[in-house]
């Protein structure tokens, strides 16, 4: 959507390792956002977004006007049940609803082979997946590492909402993520155990306000009691009126040309 920065520029780095052209899309897209959210003020920086595109020598760059992918009248919806009221679809109704709908179209548009999508979302690579196989479309997704700052918290173009006080206070995120994967390095099996240690540490910042924290397995996004090799930490938070998301794979490592989850967090 946008508001480039190095998490973006990474998936294209990666595109063009395994790709022989590269497009990008530069869409804010107001259906993925819910009538209290941020469309508004979300950020758009669309003359820094095209140098730094230009500077990657992607082939195409594809900025629709808001009138070209949802004319007047527009009255049709692309939904994946299920997955989509899990974990942010609970908090955010509309939401991936949204998501299905505006990418369905983007590659109905320009019919790619593989389409890149960073895991820090990584319900949305998850969601986006199913919608793939359940439609058959012709692309296979391709889910590429979270990118961070030197601190941990991972890159968003929302990170630039942030006062200095609730930007120091971000990192409890990360470094909750990263005690869980610690405990269950050290023996740790149980979601119950690391759950309450998680909501303890994130609790403990006052700045923070939890959204949810929850173990699910990347397959289908169901509660884990137990950590299994596809166990997924996933969170959701808000800093001030700013709402983050970060995850980390609890056990498994993928090579990124795997679909059936996601790779290993960077």
């Amino acid at each position: 959507m946008g508001a480039l920065h190095a998490g973006h520029l990474s998936l294209i780095r990666r595109a063009r390792e395994i790709s022989d052209r590269v497009v990008v899309s530069l869409f804010v897209n107001p259906t993925q956002f819910g009538p209290n959210e941020d469309f508004n003020r979300y950020p758009r920086s669309l003359d820094n977004d095209l140098n730094l595109l230009q500077k990657q020598l992607v082939d195409a760059v594809f900025v629709p006007e808001v009138s070209e992918i949802y004319p007047s009248g527009y009255s049709t919806y692309v939904t994946v049940e299920g997955l989509s009221q899990k974990l942010c679809g609970k908090s955010r109704p509309i939401h991936f609803r949204g998501v299905t709908t505006v990418v369905c179209k983007l590659l109905t548009i320009w019919r790619p082979h593989l389409a890149l999508f960073g895991w820090k979302d990584a319900q949305q690579c998850i969601v986006i997946r199913r919608l793939v196989e359940d439609l058959c479309l012709p692309v296979k997704i391709v889910p590429c590492p979270i990118v961070r700052e030197s601190d941990g918290l991972a890159m968003s173009s929302r990170n630039l909402y942030l006062n200095r006080e609730e930007r120091i206070a971000a990192t409890q995120l990360y470094h909750s993520l990263q005690w869980a994967k610690q405990e269950v390095d050290r023996g740790e099996t149980s979601s119950a155990v690391l759950l309450r240690g998680v909501n303890s540490r994130l609790l403990a910042e006052p700045l923070l306000r939890l959204d949810y924290a929850e173990i699910v397995d990347i397959r289908d996004l169901s509660p884990l009691e137990v950590i299994t090799s596809n166990a997924m930490l996933a969170l959701a938070a808000y800093l001030g009126n700013t709402r983050l998301i970060d995850n980390t794979l609890l056990i498994r490592e993928l090579p990124l040309s795997e679909t059936e989850g996601g790779p290993s967090d960077s």
